[in-house]
């Protein structure tokens, strides 16, 4: 007797036992990779952290930090690039993801990743960087320190967390905005080694993400100069902007969540919910609190479109720069 053949096929179909045919796997079934491309102590770090744990919560698995730092944040983002599309290793960043595509093409290098490569989830975060030098060091203001560079040109050391990174740019901003200054770099892999430097007084100053700078101004080890937004930080009402001291620089470091472009769709709307949701966690909204640092919470789809406008100013800014030899 012939058996009917459709309840057979559909059952192969719903048990995935037809050939070429792949059930769908339940996301996430195992723990998923949060790659920070810088060294623990910097913004995406202090931010990272919180975040991983509040996602653990929403997405049932554990979410481990992986801190891969190199190449001021390249050796992190490109493992992303070319990581699996599967949704199990995730990016967390600042604008570096966009600088360092730009710099590469001004020295005529093969770029080690390209922005397209990268599906933005959410913004986390956008704040201005402040000026900070050592409490110890002999200015009251940043007059002071710009006039003492130009007496001195060269001389005096700032740091950044490396070459043409999210705290690089925004001092040469300000060296081009105050007469074309010169000042030593001292470039290191991050936002905390970076602060480590000016408390070492192995560097004069440098442009820190109030997260970094937080815990400094309030011990008084570090003193703030001025801030790059439009308007003063809340957190830091005293701190005048550059702008109001005559300098034309408005520049914002932002944390954002990536994923490898081809990551299915399905899941990106999986995690865009997830960080949806582990944004308003109490944990993590005490988390930001506690380095003054607010939410400025963007969904995928809004904040995709303020990237690429905000790569536009950065490009802009590089080309501006153009190539900056280390001595």
């Amino acid at each position: 007797m012939r058996r009917p053949i459709l309840p057979v096929i559909l059952a192969l179909l719903v048990t995935g036992g037809v050939p070429g045919t792949v059930a769908q796997e339940q996301y996430p079934t195992r723990p998923i990779t949060l790659v920070n491309p810088f060294p623990p102590g910097g913004l995406a770090d202090l931010t990272g952290r919180p975040l991983a744990a509040a996602l653990e919560r929403v997405l049932k698995q554990p979410v481990v930090v992986s801190n891969k730092a190199g190449a001021a944040g390249a050796v992190g983002m490109q493992s992303v690039a070319i990581a699996k599309p599967d949704g199990y290793t995730l990016l967390i960043s600042v604008p570096s993801i966009t600088l360092l595509p730009e710099v590469d093409a001004i020295f005529g290098r093969p770029p080690t990743f390209s922005r397209d490569q990268f599906a933005g989830i959410a913004r986390l975060n956008a704040d201005p960087v402040i000026v900070v030098v050592n409490a110890e060091a002999p200015w009251k203001n940043l007059k002071d320190l710009i006039d003492d560079a130009k007496r001195r040109p060269g001389e005096i050391t700032f740091s950044s967390s490396g070459p043409y990174g999210a705290s690089h740019v925004p001092t040469e901003m300000l060296l081009q905005a105050a007469g074309g200054l010169r000042m030593r770099h001292l470039p290191t892999t991050g936002g905390g080694p970076a602060m480590t430097a000016v408390l070492g007084g192995h560097a004069q100053f440098w442009c820190s993400p109030p997260a970094v700078a937080a815990p400094h101004l309030k011990s008084g080890k570090v003193r703030a100069f001025a801030s790059t937004g439009a308007a003063r930080h809340p957190s830091f009402p005293d701190v005048p902007t550059l702008k109001e001291l005559g300098y034309n620089v408005e520049y914002y470091l932002w944390t954002a969540l990536f994923v490898p472009k081809n990551v299915p769709s399905a899941i990106q709307r999986q995690l865009r919910d997830a960080t949806r949701q582990a944004v308003q966690n109490t944990e993590f909204r005490n988390a930001m609190d506690k380095i003054q640092t607010p939410i400025a919470y963007q969904d995928a789809d809004e904040f995709n479109a303020w990237w690429a406008e905000d790569a536009r100013r950065l490009t802009a800014a590089v080309k501006r720069i153009g190539r900056v030899e280390e001595k």
